[in-house]
C-alpha cells in the first residue's frame, strides 16, 4: 500500500468537507497553543491560594516608578 499524504486528502474532498477539516484542524490547534498559558494560571492561582501575591507598592518598586 502506498502512503498518501494527509494534503493529497484534504485536496480530494469537496469544500464544505475541506472547510470541515479546517475547523478541526483550529480546534486543535488552538487547544495546544493555550496549554502554556492554562499552566500558568493553574500555577498563578496555587501561588494566589498560598499567598504568594505581591502588594502594590512591591509592584511599582519592581518597575522603578
Amino acid at each position: 500500500m502506498m502512503a498518501v499524504s494527509a494534503m493529497d486528502i484534504i485536496e480530494n474532498l469537496n469544500k464544505e468537507d475541506q472547510d470541515k477539516v479546517s475547523y478541526f484542524v483550529r480546534l486543535l490547534l488552538n487547544q495546544s497553543k493555550y496549554q502554556a498559558f492554562k499552566k500558568e494560571i493553574g500555577l498563578r492561582r496555587e501561588e494566589i491560594q498560598q499567598g504568594k501575591t505581591l502588594t502594590h507598592e512591591e509592584i511599582w518598586d519592581q518597575m522603578n516608578v
